[in-house]
């Protein structure tokens, strides 16, 4: 598995779903992502595979020491997987809603 940057990272699977320990600010941020969310951002279509709430792991997935959450997506045109830690924007566009 590749990040943006095309660092290749070992992932360890963390929780797929929000953990009830993550700050109000933090799940505003990830938003309504969930795995088998299929959203737009503008450029790309997008679904989600995994969302990643322990900062450890998603610090060292996106090689950011700030990161709060990574959020793994399959860009559906291209088919590349990759790591986000993009917040939630107006902007994005939910195309297809899972169940919670």
């Amino acid at each position: 598995m590749k990040n943006r940057s095309g660092h290749t990272v070992d992932v360890k699977h963390s929780t797929h779903q929000q953990s009830s320990t993550i700050s109000q600010a933090t799940a505003d941020q990830i938003g309504p992502r969930r795995p088998g969310v299929v959203y737009y951002d503008g450029p790309r279509l997008v679904q989600v595979t995994e969302v990643i709430t322990d900062t450890t792991e998603s610090q060292r997935v996106l090689r950011r020491n700030a990161a709060k959450f990574a959020v793994r997506v399959v860009d559906q045109h291209a088919g590349t997987d990759y790591y986000t830690g993009a917040i939630w924007t107006g902007s994005d566009r939910v195309l297809k809603a899972v169940a919670a």
